[in-house]
């Protein structure tokens, strides 16, 4: 449960990010990615944000599935970070995938109300 309106906020991020990335809504994900972001992938591959929207916009990457199972949160002043863990199915380059995941996801916060994902760590769980 967050203990703060800050922590509340970063927790409906994460679950706005998470329901934009199974519904493939490149205009949510622009808004909740920073410009800046780098994220690793499972297969050990680095990412920015323009690869990320261009594999959703063009349905490189599809996720049927995205459970969450378990989020946890830490914020110190306006800087977050959530650590998800979840079965994810879809297919990535045109091949089927399902696996269990653990994200680590970096965000900072604009003082105005906005969390964006500044980096991102993608592996097993």
């Amino acid at each position: 449960m967050p203990d703060s309106e800050l922590e509340a906020a970063l927790l409906d991020a994460e679950r706005r990010l998470q329901a934009a990335q199974r519904a493939g809504d490149v205009v949510a994900l622009d808004g909740l990615l920073d410009d800046h972001l780098i994220a690793i992938g499972p297969d050990g591959g680095r990412y920015t944000k323009q690869d990320d929207l261009i594999a959703h916009d063009s349905g490189t990457s599809v996720l049927d599935e995205l459970v969450e199972e378990q989020v946890e949160l830490l914020v110190e002043g306006f800087t977050g970070v959530t650590f998800f863990v979840g079965r994810v199915a879809g297919s990535f380059a045109g091949s089927p995938f399902a696996a269990r995941l653990r994200y680590t996801r970096t965000w900072i916060y604009d003082g105005e109300g906005d969390w964006r994902v500044l980096a991102a760590h993608v592996g097993p769980a």
